[in-house]
């Protein structure tokens, strides 16, 4: 899933509001993939936030996002430095 969303994201321009909803995108998908808990008393629940944080062992989508940002700027300076022939 996470390659599909942050296709690009190297030149976004990320305000509040899109990390808000790339976070809430993130949790939905996750609560599909592990589906619901069992409780002990036999009912069922939706996991939340903090399970589904410590099931994913991996960064959250803007954890990824800006390093792979600052990636894109280091290689276009690197590019720009190039002599010319």
């Amino acid at each position: 899933m996470r390659p599909t969303v942050t296709y690009g994201c190297e030149t976004w321009l990320l305000t509040t509001s899109d990390e808000n909803q790339l976070y809430i995108f993130e949790r939905k998908i996750l609560k599909k993939i592990y589906g619901r808990t069992r409780n002990p008393d036999g009912t069922w629940r939706i996991k939340t936030n903090d399970e589904l944080r410590r099931r994913m062992k991996q960064e959250d989508i803007i954890k990824f996002i800006k390093p792979q940002r600052l990636r894109w700027a280091a290689h276009v300076m690197r590019i720009q430095e190039l002599p010319e022939k």
